[in-house]
């Protein structure tokens, strides 16, 4: 299981696993691999034949957690997050989901916080640890935080809980609390770029340098992102058109996308303008393909704005019309905005 791990998240894991606190909270921005990370600790933690403190991938207990099926670890996640990432869900929110008696719930709800707490209780059914994997923890609502505190505080021999985050600010004090914080460094750029040439070509993707050096600069650095932007078709030329392109009101070329990734692109444009208006360097695009003069103001609006619609772009669009939509907003917070200082095909 480990070998699926960049080697920098690996450096990582063996740092956790020196670690001896019953609860680590692994923190860090979105997308640096908290989640990958927190189940590779997990597996390890359980691994019947550890290697040097890793799992071995081949003993029962790794493949009863690559199958979703290990007795002792109890993966808490909101449902939606669990349906993707293929975990199984209670019998009795299985019924009501599909009885369309409920949707999947973004925030990890009480009932299945109590059911973590009520496994963390029971004897381990394989004789070694019990843990309780808890990702992201930061959509823990209100009720299921508190729940969690006093099991935390107290929690029964041998079991152990790994919490993963992208923002810690949003739990609660005491939760930070009681458990050991391990902030997850960025990968350094030319050895991510190397592993993401290397999935790139497994997934049959474009491994030109120039393209994964584009996605690169667009995902600053996450390594899931930047195979989202592969996966789309994303080139070093695309790249350096999309600024002029959206403040032209152009989406054309993206209107095929996801409306969640079309709006992540306008906000990573409106980002980079708004640093480099205020004299900063540009961290997704480069400075020379952004349109310049745009007003700071305009760009403070488009900014908050986007902000306000990326609450709702999970809910049903109708995607001709967003996407016209936003164009013409990001057309006007950049009409002032003159031409790229150069541009290049």
């Amino acid at each position: 299981m480990n070998e699926t791990l960049p080697p920098w998240l690996m450096r990582e894991l063996d740092v956790l696993l020196a670690q001896r606190g019953h609860a680590l909270l692994l923190d860090g921005p979105a997308g640096l691999g908290q989640y990958a990370l927190a189940l590779a600790l997990a597996t390890a933690w359980l691994c019947e034949a550890p290697r040097q403190g890793r799992a071995c991938g081949g003993c029962p207990s790794c493949h009863a957690v690559q199958a979703r099926t290990h007795p002792d670890l109890f993966v808490l996640l909101p449902e939606a997050l669990a349906l993707e990432l293929g975990w199984p869900l209670d019998p009795l929110t299985q019924e009501r989901l599909e009885r369309k008696e409920i949707k999947p719930s973004r925030q990890i709800r009480v009932e299945a916080t109590r059911a973590a707490l009520a496994f963390a209780q029971t004897t381990s059914a394989r004789g070694r640890a019990k843990v309780v994997l808890i990702h992201p923890a930061e959509r823990l609502n209100a009720e299921s935080a508190n729940a969690l505190l006093k099991t935390l505080e107290e929690p029964p021999p041998a079991v152990r809980f790994v919490l993963a985050t992208q923002a810690a600010h949003a739990l609660l004090p005491t939760i930070r609390s009681r458990c050991q914080r391990h902030a997850l460094g960025w990968p350094p750029e030319q050895e991510g770029l190397a592993w993401l040439q290397q999935v790139a070509a497994q997934e049959g993707l474009t491994a030109q340098p120039d393209a994964l050096m584009a996605c690169w600069r667009l995902a600053a650095g996450r390594l899931d992102e930047a195979l989202a932007w592969a996966r789309l078709g994303m080139d070093a030329a695309l790249w350096r058109r999309l600024p002029r392109l959206l403040a032209d009101a152009d989406l054309e070329v993206v209107a095929d996308w996801p409306l969640p990734r079309q709006l992540t692109l306008l906000m990573l444009l409106c980002h980079d303008a708004l640093v480099q208006a205020h004299g900063g360097t540009p961290r997704h695009f480069e400075a020379a393909a952004l349109p310049a003069g745009a007003d700071p103001a305009r760009l403070a609006a488009l900014w908050r704005a986007l902000q306000q619609a990326q609450r709702s772009i999970e809910h049903p669009h109708q995607a001709a019309l967003w996407t016209a939509a936003w164009a013409e907003r990001v057309r006007a917070a950049f009409a002032a905005a003159g031409p790229a200082l150069h541009s290049r095909a």
